[in-house]
């Protein structure tokens, strides 16, 4: 048994030795940044509940105004999070669509299909469950809060199942909140939009226009897509749509190229390793010896031209959001009282987004994937079994992040705004915990489980 089990583990992590190392990446860091997302969504949520819950709103309402001369900006602190700081956020997520489909599980219709349909399906049946409850009320607008998926928490869930899930179900619920997510940015920017500045949108045009002429001129500097960047967002923001759109358009003109390919690296390579071995004496300092200063230099220089600008700045970005901005964001927006009448946690904006997210997703995530296997237009993943499928569709509840950002755009009215808070909080506590049991409890799937293609290509080609 001993014995089994070892192999199984080894069999997991060359599996995971396999996988793209952005991939890997992103699984991490979303999966650790998922523990500290939740602590700081309990920590903002006690607090708003304490007896110095005055305090928390006054740190939030606080004004910070940023500018140069007679120009600025003046924001509440918790505006700042939720319109600057997210776009980063934002950008990262560019960043990870941009990667995908480029090189990813999105890249070919084949692999694309299987997360695709179920995202679409965990998005639609979820909205229109809010809208049935909703229609003609005064929270008929947030129909889109309890479509999203918050692909931190739910990579996190899975982390804590461990090695009990076959591999191929994390590639399934990461490439599906990516998805997810794209689906997410083009419901704000289509119907989460305030009255709208067409000169500013123009300048915003003009500014992408360039951004677009950087990439295709070969600008592979960051700093220049910084500063076209901020002026895109500060565009956007005037324009009246949400500016942290901004940060998706800016992601993809982001250079996926490298400026040197790898058989000329590899060559550079071993001809400055060889100059550094030469150079000196085994053990001495390289501060003492320019010759191996300047090859170590030259090396980091072909390291640095050997990648992509997208693969830099996800990695240097990615645990940025993971780390500081989602939890700040967390800990401006998960705070709301409790302690209101009981009508805020039955009313029609709570029990929709309940419902969207623990009912919804559930159903519509699974029968969407179901369609898809059994029109041929997709396979399970190798190992994947339809009670994995089901447990990750619960799993896909959890929206918190993106769920309350579109909350916070579809209510101005406060109690509105509290009730969808709750119902956001309570969902995604109820899917990730209901979630976890039923992964934890699956076992390897049988064969009959396993969809064969119609084409007779064994299930694991792509």
């Amino acid at each position: 048994m001993q014995r089994q089990t070892t192999t199984a583990s080894t069999g997991v992590r060359r599996a995971a030795g396999r996988l793209p190392y952005a991939f890997r990446e992103f699984f991490h860091t979303e999966a650790a940044g998922g523990v500290i997302l939740l602590a700081c969504a309990v920590v903002a949520l006690l607090w708003a509940n304490s007896p110095w819950r005055g305090a928390y709103g006054d740190l939030w309402a606080t004004k910070l105004t940023l500018g140069v001369g007679e120009w600025g900006l003046s924001k509440s602190l918790q505006l700042w999070v939720n319109d600057a700081l997210m776009a980063i956020f934002f950008f990262v997520v560019g960043l990870e669509i941009k990667r995908e489909v480029l090189v990813g599980e999105l890249a070919t219709v084949r692999r694309a299909a299987l997360p695709a349909a179920a995202a679409v399906g965990g998005a639609v049946v979820p909205a229109l469950i809010y809208v049935a409850l909703n229609r003609g009320g005064a929270g008929a607008a947030g129909w889109g809060v309890p479509m999203a998926t918050d692909i931190a928490f739910a990579l996190g869930v899975l982390a804590l199942v461990g090695n009990r899930i076959p591999l191929g179900l994390r590639i399934f619920l990461a490439a599906l909140a990516i998805v997810d997510d794209l689906m997410a940015v083009l419901v704000i920017a289509l119907f989460y939009t305030a009255e709208v500045s067409f000169g500013s949108l123009g300048v915003a045009a003009a500014i992408y226009v360039a951004l677009i002429a950087a990439n295709r001129l070969g600008v592979n500097q960051p700093v220049v897509y910084a500063l076209l960047g901020v002026g895109l967002w500060l565009a956007v923001y005037q324009s009246g749509v949400h500016a942290t759109i901004a940060g998706v358009l800016l992601a993809l003109t982001i250079p996926a190229r490298t400026r040197l390919d790898p058989d000329a690296f590899v060559a550079r390579g071993r001809q400055l390793l060889d100059e550094f071995d030469a150079a000196g004496e085994h053990g001495r300092s390289v501060l003492t010896n320019g010759a191996r200063q300047e090859a170590v230099l030259e090396l980091e220089t072909g390291v640095a031209a050997v990648q992509a600008p997208l693969q830099r700045l996800e990695h240097v970005l990615h645990p940025w959001v993971a780390f500081a901005i989602m939890p700040l964001f967390a800990l401006a927006n998960a705070g709301v009282a409790l302690g209101g009448s009981a009508d805020g946690f039955e009313g029609p904006v709570v029990v929709g987004i309940v419902l969207g997210l623990v009912v919804g997703k559930q159903a519509g995530i699974t029968l969407a994937a179901w369609l898809a296997v059994r029109s041929g237009l997709a396979v399970l993943p190798a190992g994947v079994g339809w009670r994995h499928i089901y447990g990750a569709a619960w799993v896909a509840g959890i929206g918190f992040t993106m769920s309350l950002f579109i909350a916070n755009l579809a209510f101005a009215d406060a109690a509105l705004l509290d009730s969808a808070k709750i119902g956001v909080l309570a969902a995604s506590a109820l899917a990730g915990s209901v979630g976890f049991l039923l992964l934890r409890r699956a076992t390897a799937p049988r064969p009959a489980d396993q969809t064969r293609p119609l084409s007779g290509e064994p299930a694991a080609a792509d």
